[in-house]
């Protein structure tokens, strides 16, 4: 944590959810762009917010202007309750937006299962909320059903994955966005975690998030 980052807890489904917020970095005279909130990986497998990959999605989204917000999920933590294999996981995410971002622009984020969590959020909130920007890092896409975005999101989403990726095989995501015509920026020579890569995965999602 750094000095722009504050603890907070919030009553969630299943009880208390511990999370924390970085504040976007701006020069004088510029103004915040929003909120992001970011999902983590699986809670069953080490999966927490302070993962290096949402790590690297929330320093990407602070220097381009956005608080950040990433949590730990039901039972990860400090965060109370038990995993619910996803469902309740969602519930979580749409609890952390509607307290931390109740107002303004949003930005929905998520790695490898926390990828889809921010699927379902994105398409529970699409119709009421402006989601300015979408970044889905390692999509869980061969252990989870994933959502269809929203046809209208696409060009506000970026879709990363690794080409080396053998926790979620690459052709999984290609078999989910397929149908969607959506598409995915596939990564060479890059594993599942990004390991030796996270400064080449901030840029992309740096170059993503530009105005």
């Amino acid at each position: 944590m750094n000095a722009q980052t504050l603890k907070f807890d919030l009553q969630g489904p299943a009880g208390r959810i511990e999370g924390l917020r970085d504040a976007a970095a701006l020069s004088e005279g510029e103004t915040r762009r929003g909120v992001a909130v970011i999902a983590h990986p699986h809670p069953l497998f080490g999966g927490t917010m302070d993962n290096k990959v949402v790590q690297t999605l929330a320093r990407a989204f602070v220097q381009s202007g956005w608080d950040a917000v990433r949590f730990n999920f039901r039972g990860v933590g400090g965060s109370a309750g038990a995993w619910d294999e996803g469902r309740g996981e969602v519930d979580d995410f749409l609890a952390v937006l509607s307290e931390q971002a109740a107002e303004g622009p949003i930005a929905i984020a998520g790695f490898s299962f926390g990828a889809y969590v921010a699927s379902h959020a994105l398409q529970a909130q699409w119709a009421a909320r402006e989601v300015q920007r979408v970044v889905l890092v390692g999509t869980a896409a061969s252990r989870f059903q994933v959502a269809a975005l929203p046809e209208a999101a696409h060009e506000h989403t970026l879709v990363l994955h690794g080409e080396q990726d053998d926790t979620v095989p690459l052709s999984a995501v290609l078999d989910w966005a397929r149908p969607q015509a959506l598409p995915v920026t596939v990564v060479p020579g890059v594993g599942h975690f990004f390991h030796g890569q996270l400064p080449l995965l901030k840029n992309c999602v740096l170059r993503h998030l530009r105005p």
